[in-house]
């Protein structure tokens, strides 16, 4: 009885020594070393990928942001404000409507098939929408030069940059809203499009929000 006892006591005490050093060790000093080294290391990958403008920040290179004008009496969606480059769509957008006491969007595909019908009728009017914001007098958009991030949304509906054909599809009508040069508009596309990560990872990209700041700099100083 008391062998049993005793072993049953020495388990335990094993036990509560192997809680205590995994717990100092896995949630004291492993968390404190990793953001430690990424603070030392990425302090600007680590702190969120801020963007700035004007000493203020404005959001994060990895989240997209929409640029709409105020909603109106009796709309429900807004009309994007056509001065600024516009994101991919982001249908995959839903709403919180269980604590309601925050205003919180949730991220997510659509998840519907290719030959979903809401999807089609979906991608149709983007299509639709791309090729009339971005006709201006003298250069209409072909409705085969409208690239597909143009009208479909990504998996989490939240991505941040668009192709460098699709920033170029919007240069004219920017300009134009703008009343700048399409020239000084199109380099400033060329001068924020990345290239693809380390040579051959992924595809060529312009971060909008970075693109639009640089815009609001050019506009102010023109």
């Amino acid at each position: 009885m008391n062998n049993s006892v005793g072993n049953t006591a020495r388990l335990l005490w094993a036990g509560l020594r192997a809680l205590l050093v995994l717990t100092i060790v896995c949630g004291v000093i492993y968390p404190l070393a990793v953001t430690g080294i990424a603070q030392g290391i990425f302090p600007d990958k680590a702190n969120g990928s801020e963007i700035s403008s004007n000493g203020k920040v404005v959001g994060s290179e990895l989240i997209g942001q929409r640029y709409d004008l105020p909603l109106k009496k009796g709309q429900e969606t807004a009309a994007p404000d056509l001065k600024w480059f516009q994101p991919r769509p982001s249908n995959g957008l839903g709403t919180n409507s269980v604590n309601t006491q925050y205003k919180l969007i949730l991220s997510g595909a659509t998840n519907r098939s290719g030959d979903n019908k809401e999807l089609i009728d979906w991608v149709t009017a983007a299509k639709a929408a791309v090729v009339k914001d971005n006709s201006v007098p003298g250069h209409p958009v072909n409705p085969a030069d409208v690239p597909a991030d143009a009208v479909t949304s990504s998996g989490s509906g939240l991505d941040p940059a668009i192709s460098p054909a699709y920033a170029h599809l919007q240069v004219r009508r920017v300009a134009e809203r703008n009343h700048l040069d399409a020239a000084q508009v199109d380099k400033l596309v060329e001068q924020h499009t990345d290239g693809r990560i380390l040579g051959f990872v992924g595809e060529p990209r312009v971060n909008v929000l970075q693109l639009n700041i640089a815009l609001k700099q050019l506009v102010n100083g023109a």
